[in-house]
């Protein structure tokens, strides 16, 4: 699963879920969570219907899209599929446990 910074969502993967993690490029959690994320869904064989997309928070458009997304906390992470919010977490790494239920069966 590649991992894209501040990129255009890539159409291949349109209907998956999208996994936007806003962060700051000094921030530990920030990359716990992108690591976590493509670990679990390598893990789980389900890195072909997501995509990660890293917004750096450090950045002009990175803080733009914070201020858009109501995600300028960091880390947060948010999960949408078909443009809609299935879950989101600010300031906090989630667990597997949290973020698998979005991944299995029909709702991927």
């Amino acid at each position: 699963m590649e991992s894209k910074e501040n990129s255009p969502i890539n159409p291949e993967k349109k209907g998956g879920v999208k996994i936007k993690i806003f962060g700051k490029t000094n921030c530990d959690a920030c990359k716990a969570v992108k690591e976590k994320f493509n670990f679990f869904l390598n893990h789980w064989g389900l890195a072909n219907q997501a995509e990660i997309i890293y917004i750096d928070l450090d950045t002009v458009d990175g803080l733009s899209q914070g201020a858009y997304a109501d995600a300028l906390e960091f880390p947060t992470t948010i999960l949408e599929k078909n443009g809609q919010e299935l879950a989101r977490w600010k300031k906090t790494v989630p667990t597997s446990q949290e973020f698998k239920q979005f991944f299995k069966g029909d709702s991927v």
